[in-house]
């Protein structure tokens, strides 16, 4: 009985001496560690895991060296595998827990609360499917480990090493859409194909990537909704992602007007609107005729905001004001349907009349920087240079050299 009564003693002192030390060490840690993040994450986040993972280690340590009057005893071999358990699950939660401080403390180098946030969401995304993979893995080791403490499992270890191969094939074929999905998640997450909080049309809906794991990412459709699609998706079906190099983007509105419309009267009012409005990112305002079908003309203006949601309000403005203002200021311009009425022989009022030939206006053959997407502006050649390519040199053809003339007698 007095051996017992000293082995509990001893585990109870174990657990007061490794948590006084822990709490010292604690202190010192958040006192001079104030100035530093990854010291203040660690004192935050680690604390905790630290103290349980040394506590057990040092009453695990306790039992074995005081229950030596005990050797052979059953139940000294289950209370000593019941800590070694206890003490692999504690270092297990532990280094979780450091590669955590290490992955959050990287995180904040990076913010994605500032206009090119970019490149830090695609940091943020690689190191969140990192977090959690490392956590799996850690979990699967784990597990892994604490079996292997059982005699009976290393027993069949054997066995189970020299079945791996056929269990990998049918494991394989049972996950195969979940290996998928993990797999993509991965390459999702290295190929910058798409990140948190990119700007994204999938499946005819305008959204905004709101997770992404290794399995689903959701997506936050404009109007608060959730799609939840496989990762996968993003690897096989083609989607577009408006901020994949910046936030900025263009827009258009399209206007079925007649034939009557005064195009460069409207091209100014809709630079005057634009150049009204905070939602104008002043890069992009063009107003062009796209299309003369129908018996009318197509005017499509093409406007740039900083990102997705203001240009959706640009363009809507866009829509309101100029419809607003061929309606009050130009209504000849509205579409209408015309009618010509001859008589019995068919014979049309326009064709006795001698058409009348245009008079040239001496002016300039340039057209305005509103009328041209590709050019007129710095913004516009550079997109001209995406689209088309830089100029080549043309190679300078050989002038023939005259003959000599042959002299007359």
């Amino acid at each position: 009985m007095q051996s017992y009564l000293e082995t509990a003693v001893a585990a109870l002192a174990a657990a007061a001496v490794a948590l006084f030390l822990v709490g010292v060490i604690h202190r010192l840690t958040r006192r001079f560690g104030r100035r530093s993040l990854l010291m203040t994450e660690l004192t935050d986040h680690a604390h905790r895991p630290f103290q349980v993972a040394v506590t057990v280690l040092a009453v695990q340590f306790a039992i074995r060296l005081s229950t030596g009057y005990a050797v052979g005893e059953s139940w000294r071999r289950l209370l000593l595998h019941l800590l070694v358990l206890c003490v692999i699950a504690s270092a297990a939660w532990l280094v979780a827990a450091l590669l955590i401080v290490v992955e959050d403390t990287a995180l904040a180098r990076f913010r994605v609360d500032v206009p090119n946030n970019r490149h830090a969401r695609r940091v943020r995304t690689q190191v969140v499917m990192l977090r959690r993979l490392t956590v799996a893995v850690i979990v699967i080791l784990t597990v892994g480990v604490m079996l292997m403490t059982f005699p009976s499992v290393r027993g069949i270890g054997a066995g189970v090493l020299t079945s791996a191969g056929v269990v990998g094939v049918v494991a394989a074929l049972a996950a195969q859409s979940l290996l998928g999905n993990v797999f993509a998640g991965l390459q999702l997450a290295f190929s910058d194909a798409v990140r948190l909080d990119d700007v994204v049309v999938v499946e005819g809906e305008w959204g905004r990537i709101e997770e992404l794991t290794l399995s689903y990412v959701v997506v936050q459709i404009w109007d608060d909704r959730r799609l939840i699609l496989p990762t996968s998706y993003f690897t096989s079906t083609p989607f577009q992602n408006w901020t994949r190099t910046e936030a900025a983007v263009l827009g258009t509105a399209e206007f079925d007007v007649d034939w009557a419309v005064p195009v460069q009267t409207m091209r100014e009012e809709l630079r005057r609107l634009v150049e009204g409005t905070e939602l104008w990112d002043g890069r992009v305002c063009v107003l062009q005729v796209t299309d003369a079908t129908g018996g009318t003309v197509r005017v499509r203006a093409l406007v740039s905001a900083a990102d997705a949601g203001s240009l959706w309000d640009l363009r809507c403005l866009v829509r309101e004001h100029l419809v607003a203002w061929i309606r009050d200021n130009r209504p000849t311009a509205m579409p209408r349907m015309r009618t010509e009425l001859g008589d019995a022989s068919s014979n049309l009022p326009w064709q006795w009349v001698q058409p009348r030939r245009p008079t040239r206006r001496p002016g300039a053959t340039e057209a305005p920087d509103d009328a041209r997407v590709f050019g007129g502006s710095d913004d516009g050649d550079a997109r001209s240079e995406a689209f088309v390519g830089p100029d080549e040199t043309p190679t300078p053809t050989p002038t023939p050299t005259p003959s000599p003339a042959t002299p007359t007698r």
